[in-house]
């Protein structure tokens, strides 16, 4: 795999947001209008119904109504983007010749909800200003371990020895070629189709280690991992390779179509590697999802990232302030643009610590990424909190650092 080059690689989106805003609260024209572009952007989630819809089987219109609600409150709450997700567990929120509908929907695997709804999502959002990133899980094909619980059509159910059980859970195997073009193809249908502004991945790669168990990929490490030093290099080279080879192929098919990815926050700790952040975390992505996030950064290989930096200021295993400069530097001159997840969903828990009670605790993120110039945005988990706001985190960030609407960075 050679480096993709920014002037290969990356094209800015042409053309302006199709904008319908609502009065009195139109979009910033960039510097246009003196006011510098941000992401500002909610992940909107579908597995297990986590955000949309409320719950499986709602009829069509309900489900629609549902989904532009979340839609308008986007807009209300100034933000310019949503990352919806569209390929939850190996199966799809359109019409694709590759997987089944979502169980999601319907509650049924394989049936058909009677619309489309990506296809709405991508022209309500336009509608509305805002642009709709499409959020693909590349791997995960099952929340369980029963494959008689596909369809009988499924791809990993005519496939089976491209499934590895772990952890719960069924996954494609990442080491076989097969499945890595498999999954490519399932994803690039959605950007063929449809006017998507992204491909957005979030930080499910090779899964999260449990405890006594094995990923099970020996048969596929014998016959692919000739060359490599160990199965930890091999499986890297296989996360890479997806990487890189879908970089490629989204630009060769609409060159405008960015590509993004969202991973846990920490690479590698300074300890387990001098040029990793001062934290402690329990996961690091190079050595336990096998996931070189840094690597793909410096070279090139994205239009965007997003590492979820879902901890306090002042945590000590992984510190906001901490890593928040980590990735300034990780993404300094490479040309991809850094946006820091945000953990919503802590404020106001109970179960959470004492920062996450104080509704000041996002904003104050917003307020020490402003020392960052790297930093161009902020993204949300997730779109039912950005409704709901328990403890009025999001207002305040609004109130604080949202006063109009602006256009995401191109």
């Amino acid at each position: 795999m050679g480096r993709i080059t920014r002037r290969s690689l990356t094209v800015a989106a042409a053309g302006a947001l199709a904008a319908t805003v609502t009065a009195g609260d139109a979009l910033a024209e960039g510097r246009g209008g003196g006011h510098r572009p941000e992401f500002r952007g909610m992940w909107l989630a579908t597995v297990a119904n986590r955000d949309w819809p409320s719950r499986p089987g709602l009829p069509a219109e309900q489900q629609r109504a549902e989904l532009l609600g979340f839609l308008d409150t986007a807009v209300s709450r100034r933000l310019n983007a949503v990352v919806f997700q569209v390929r939850p567990t190996a199966d799809a929120l359109w019409p694709s010749p590759y997987e089944p509908w979502a169980e999601c929907l319907t509650g049924v695997q394989g049936r058909d909800p009677g619309w489309d709804p990506l296809g709405t999502a991508v022209r309500e959002a336009h509608r509305r200003g805002l642009e709709l990133h499409a959020w693909f899980n590349p791997y995960r094909i099952a929340n369980h371990t029963d494959p008689s619980r596909l369809i009988p059509t499924h791809p990993a159910r005519v496939h089976p020895e491209w499934v590895v059980p772990y952890g719960g859970k069924l996954y494609y195997n990442p080491g076989l070629p097969e499945v890595r073009r498999f999954v490519q193809d399932a994803m690039l249908d959605a950007v063929a189709r449809y006017d998507i502004d992204a491909v957005h991945w979030d930080d499910y790669f090779y899964p999260y280690p449990v405890a006594g168990q094995v990923f099970d990929d020996d048969a596929a490490y014998e016959r692919h991992g000739a060359g490599f030093p160990d199965r930890a290099a091999w499986r890297r080279n296989n996360i890479d390779r997806l990487v890189y080879e879908t970089a490629v192929r989204v630009k060769r098919l609409k060159r405008r179509v960015r590509f993004g990815i969202s991973p846990f926050g920490v690479w590698r700790n300074q300890a387990t590697d001098p040029l990793g952040s001062a934290t402690t975390a329990g996961v690091q992505t190079y050595d336990d999802l096998y996931a070189d996030t840094r690597g793909w950064v410096r070279r090139g290989w994205l239009d965007y990232v997003v590492p979820q930096v879902y901890w306090n200021i002042g945590f000590a295993a992984a510190d906001y302030a901490v890593l928040v400069p980590w990735w300034s530097e990780a993404v300094r001159d490479t040309g991809v643009n850094l946006y820091i997840g945000e953990a919503l969903y802590k404020a106001g828990d109970p179960a959470q610590p004492a920062p996450w009670q104080d509704p000041a605790e996002l904003s104050r993120h917003l307020t020490f990424d402003r020392g960052f110039p790297q930093v161009r945005g902020n993204v949300y988990f997730s779109a039912k909190e950005v409704a709901a706001d328990r403890n009025g985190a999001m207002a305040r960030v609004v109130a604080d650092h949202y006063p109009y609407r602006v256009r995401p960075p191109r």
